[in-house]
C-alpha cells in the first residue's frame, strides 16, 4: 500500500480532537463513557475557537453556541443521546 507524502501547510488538513488526560485516569470521571468523553473533547476544543474570537460573557468567560443537532451529527447518532 503507497501513501503520499505531505508538504507544508497540507498538514493543517488535518484537525485533532484533544481529550485531557484526566479523563481517563481520574477517579469518578474515568466511568464516563467513551462517547461522553469525545463529546468533551469536541467541546473544548469549541472554547479554544469561541477565546480566539473573543466570545465571553459580562464576566468574562467563554461560551461556546453548540447545538444539540450538530452534535448528534458529528457523534453520528441520536439527538436524545447526544
Amino acid at each position: 500500500m503507497a501513501y503520499e507524502y505531505f508538504y507544508g501547510r497540507e498538514t493543517n488538513k488535518f484537525m485533532f480532537i484533544r481529550i485531557p488526560k484526566l479523563m481517563f485516569e481520574l477517579e469518578g470521571v474515568r466511568e464516563i463513557s467513551l462517547e461522553a468523553k469525545l463529546m468533551y473533547g469536541l467541546l473544548l476544543d469549541r472554547v479554544g475557537l469561541s477565546a480566539e474570537n473573543g466570545w465571553t460573557d459580562d464576566e468574562g468567560r467563554v461560551y461556546i453556541i453548540y447545538t444539540m443537532d450538530k452534535a448528534a451529527k458529528v457523534l453520528g447518532c441520536s439527538v436524545r443521546k447526544a
